[in-house]
């Protein structure tokens, strides 16, 4: 039986989700079973959604928010409800013991504005199965998921072009 880990990819860098997305695209590759949950984008607002529709068979990607940037205010109770239902749907695509990779995007967001519960979230993660492969995205990860991780992996800022007012770019940074 193969041991899958912990994966957390964080920092204030660029190119976390975009590591995820490309680990994923990897193991479908290779015919492993693979699931990716997005938990603040809308479906169809990004280019991985768009990319894995053409896989085939196609890559099952979730998108469980609203779409809606909420990193500056205080949560609405459909944004809760959009992503306490989503981490049922990953909840029990953890424990299903039926994958073998899965992603979760911008899980510290949800974490960190209030969308979830941690010790519900660590609670889930520590009964994952000894061959699932999880990768969790997001800055500013909580101790409690870091504590939980086999590999951290922190992107980190040196220089960036929002810092010159760019916007992000289709294709590019979505």
């Amino acid at each position: 039986m193969k041991q899958g880990i912990i994966q957390v990819y964080t920092g204030d860098g660029k190119g976390k989700t975009t590591a995820a997305i490309g680990l994923a695209a990897r193991a479908w590759g290779r015919g492993m079973r693979v699931k990716v949950y997005q938990l603040l984008k809308a479906a169809g607002t990004s280019g991985e959604h768009w990319a894995f529709m053409v896989f085939d068979p196609p890559l099952p990607i979730y998108a469980l928010g609203t779409g809606e940037f909420i990193f500056t205010r205080k949560p609405t109770p459909l944004e809760i409800e959009h992503a306490v239902k989503g981490w049922e749907l990953i909840e029990e695509s953890i424990l299903s013991n039926g994958n073998d990779l899965i992603v979760i995007d911008e899980l510290s967001h949800a974490l960190n504005i209030g969308l979830l519960d941690v010790n519900t979230v660590v609670s889930t993660l520590m009964k994952k199965p000894a061959g699932l492969e999880l990768v969790l995205t997001g800055r500013d990860m909580p101790p409690s998921i870091l504590e939980l991780a086999d590999l951290i992996t922190e992107m980190r800022m040196v220089k960036h072009p929002y810092q010159q007012e760019f916007q992000a770019r289709e294709g590019i940074e979505f």
